[in-house]
């Protein structure tokens, strides 16, 4: 039989593929954490897997990797959807397809097949990453070609002796490192918010608390005063502040297929991050700095979601990113409130409001009123010789 690789989640659409595909191929199950897998979870995974009839199932521990090469320059551009999604779950399928495709090029497999529809961005990312990292490894999309509905899938599996609780969930929810998005009848519609109980974490702290996140050339270095490297600090703000139910909205954006799509996400770590970050930024870097590093932000973040990793601009714009996070180190102090969060203010030694060239609207030590009056008319000058000549 042909060897075959499949992106195993262990839900449905894959379960499908996996008992579909192993009386046609030798199916080899691959899963890819990329943060919020817990080892028990991943067990239950691998012996759900073998139930499906796989030949082999290995769990690919990607957090570190999907820190490296994308969260860390959603930091860097502060990286925000529409301004407000901070990319959870596009950003992971494309770490998740680059690793399985190199699973299965080392395994020489001829075949690789995933559980995405015909109707979701998923199907992009995985097909354009795999199609261009293997272009001899023949992709296999049963859900997408048989167009199947979940009942069928569900008879399928119960004809094939596979009994378990299919019936779906009232919401999906998928963790992440870098966010949970949250999927519900709710979202499938413009104006329903999502109730307060579809979000994994619930209000369990009252009052206030300050954390102080501290930046080393744009990375976060350490929480409240203790290092550790970012992936980590970034799961255990996430553990304090989601007890205050922090990170909460519903996204709405252009798929890549052209239609509107709505879902709510939680993602107190990296909106904290992000937002924390981008404050250390406004102190630390010159106008024309972050002016550019917006627009190439937006770029970056765009591109990404629609599965563009892979293009030799991302690593150009990744360059950029980096070479302008050498000042952007210092502390930033936030406070922590039930569902929201305020940004006090930053510590640095490269703040450039430094007093030694003055206060703002106070007073200044690096002109004279003569000097102010000269810059201000010759910066009007063009103004003023528009407006004489055309009026």
């Amino acid at each position: 039989m042909k060897k075959l690789v499949i992106a195993y989640s262990g839900g449905l659409d894959t379960s499908y593929c996996a008992v579909s595909l192993s009386k046609e191929y030798d199916v080899h199950a691959v899963s890819v954490n990329t943060g919020g897998f817990t080892q028990e979870e991943i067990k239950q995974i691998e012996s759900n897997a073998y139930k499906m009839g796989v030949s082999t199932y290995k769990n690919i521990d990607a957090v570190a990797t999907f820190y490296q090469k994308v969260v860390k320059y959603l930091i860097f551009g502060n990286v925000l959807k529409n301004n407000s999604y901070p990319l959870s779950v596009s950003a992971e399928r494309i770490i998740q397809a680059i690793e399985i495709i190199e699973y299965a090029k080392s395994i020489d497999a001829e075949y690789i097949a995933h559980g995405s529809t015909g109707a979701g961005n998923d199907q992009v990312r995985f097909d354009m990453i795999f199609q261009t990292l293997a272009p001899n490894i023949k992709i296999i999309t049963p859900i997408r070609d048989e167009k199947l509905t979940r009942q069928q899938e569900i008879d399928y599996l119960k004809e094939n002796g596979i009994e378990a609780s299919w019936e779906k969930a009232k919401y999906s929810v998928n963790k992440g490192l870098w966010g949970t998005s949250v999927g519900g009848e709710e979202t499938l519609t413009s104006e329903k918010p999502l109730p307060s109980e579809a979000y994994p974490s619930q209000l369990e702290k009252e009052g206030e608390e300050k954390v102080i996140i501290t930046f080393k050339n744009g990375e976060f270095v350490a929480l409240n005063g203790e290092e550790n490297i970012p992936e980590v600090n970034i799961e255990k703000l996430n553990d304090i502040a989601s007890a205050y139910a922090i990170g909460r909205d519903i996204h709405v954006g252009d798929t890549i297929v052209g239609i509107k799509g709505r879902v709510g996400f939680e993602a107190a770590a990296a909106l904290i991050t992000v937002k924390a970050h981008h404050l250390l930024e406004k102190h630390t870097l010159t106008k024309w700095q972050l002016q550019h590093k917006e627009y190439l932000s937006s770029f970056y973040g765009m591109h990404l979601h629609e599965g563009q990793y892979l293009d030799p601009v991302m690593r150009n714009i990744e360059s950029f990113l980096q070479s302008s996070q050498d000042m952007v180190t210092g502390d930033v102090i936030v406070t922590l409130k039930p569902y929201h969060f305020s940004l006090d203010g930053i510590k640095s030694e490269h703040d450039l409001m430094s007093a030694k060239f003055g206060s703002y609207g106070e007073e200044n030590k690096a002109w004279t009123a003569d000097d102010a009056k000269g810059f201000i008319k010759i910066l009007g000058n063009q103004n003023k010789i528009y407006q004489q000549v055309n009026s």
